[in-house]
């Protein structure tokens, strides 16, 4: 390894050597010809040196430290007191260490656990909601195949449905839910409720269809009608024959003209033959409800009845409307006859009458009381008093 020239030295020349007492600016100690400089030379190391002015004396000054041996061009003090970092190998004479980047921010906080206590409040209104639902499920509210009754005389939906408001506590007098009052203690109006009318007549013939019900089929096969135009005027007549004495229906075409299409067709198919009327209300709801091949309120024809109703519609005494669940398109085979107050929304089909002779074969089966609570949540149930269909005829 050969020193770097310095300015105006000849080329292959020894470089001088300087009396022992002298001393190089950089702070190389003398060599002698042929010498390498000591891997562990030192400033100060030859007699009498000194280094050179303002650099501090080895030892002194402010954080002074020992350069790297294996420096190429001898020891070079660079920077003011207190600088610390020396050259590294290859680095230029005099390189200063680069600032510091910027301090590192502290990370966000990881996230915390939820408490205990929100956990314990998410757990118990779940619970509460799954009590909830299941009571609904056993008493009736939600079970298919009832006319649910709002206790404040709106909002109630048949054949399954949900009631339309929140319930409220029955009208004084009429006992608590699920406890029928004693046969022969029934109030039933006298006065007929009048057949509604359309404001507008529906085109005659009206197109009907009668989708298969996403359910599945019934628990009794039955054909379903024909999709297509059926008459929207006129009036059929149907005799229910049953056990308590014989109801006469005529049914309204205007009305409701697919309604009446699909309980003609369920009854010249023998459908309604040996079933029996599975649900009697006396109190808030004064109906008898009929045409559940399954008896306990869940059963169909195996497919579903467009909604017929209109706003405006009233129901009472002497009428005869379609269940349904509470969601639209949800008609089938079940009907309810109303000898007394029915206070419901405009959301069931009307679809025909009853005849005086009828109507007393429901007030007698009506003062014969409710067997027993059904699965409704209220006073309704069976009737004591049985009616079942021995036929049905048309016309």
């Amino acid at each position: 390894m050969t020193w770097p020239e310095q300015p105006g030295d000849q080329p292959g020349a020894q470089p001088p050597r300087e009396p022992a007492s002298g001393g190089i600016s950089g702070g190389v100690p003398p060599v002698s010809p042929g010498e390498q400089p000591s891997a562990n030379a030192q400033p100060g190391a030859g007699a009498g040196w000194q280094p050179p002015v303002g650099q501090p004396q080895p030892g002194t000054g402010a954080g002074w430290q020992q350069p790297s041996p294996r420096s190429a061009q001898g020891w070079q003090q660079g920077g003011s007191p207190g600088w610390q970092q020396q050259p590294q190998p290859g680095s230029p004479q005099g390189w200063q260490q680069q600032p510091q980047g910027w301090p590192q921010q502290p990370g966000w906080p990881p996230p915390q656990p939820p408490s205990r206590k929100n956990t314990g409040l998410i757990v118990g209104v779940v619970a509460a909601v799954v009590v909830l639902v299941a009571a609904f499920a056993v008493t009736g509210f939600v079970t298919p195949g009832f006319l649910l009754p709002s206790r404040n005389g709106s909002g109630t939906a048949v054949d399954g449905g949900a009631p339309a408001t929140s319930p409220s506590e029955p009208p004084p007098g009429t006992g608590l839910p699920g406890a029928p009052p004693p046969s022969g203690n029934v109030t039933i109006p006298t006065t007929r409720t009048p057949e509604p009318h359309r404001a507008t007549p529906l085109p005659d013939p009206s197109t009907c269809s009668f989708p298969a019900d996403p359910n599945g089929p019934g628990p009794k096969p039955a054909t379903r009608p024909v999709d297509g135009p059926q008459p929207a005027s006129g009036t059929v007549g149907v005799t229910l024959r049953t056990t308590a004495g014989d109801i006469v229906l005529s049914l309204d075409r205007a009305l409701a003209p697919c309604t009446v299409a699909s309980f003609v067709s369920l009854a010249n198919q023998g459908f309604y033959t040996g079933t029996k009327c599975h649900r009697l209300g006396v109190t808030d709801l004064q109906m008898l409800q009929c045409g559940d091949p399954a008896g306990d309120g869940t059963g169909g024809p195996g497919y579903t009845v467009p909604d017929e109703f209109f706003p405006g519609l009233a129901y009472g005494r002497g009428l005869i409307a379609l269940a349904n669940t509470g969601r639209p398109g949800t008609g089938g085979s079940q009907f309810f006859m109303m000898f007394g107050n029915t206070p419901i929304p405009p959301t069931y089909t009307v679809f025909g009458s009853i005849s005086d002779g009828g109507l007393a074969v429901l007030d007698k089966v009506a003062q014969g009381g409710v067997a027993s609570a059904g699965s409704a949540g209220d006073d309704t149930g069976p009737p004591r008093i049985p009616v079942v269909f021995n036929a049905v005829t048309v016309g």
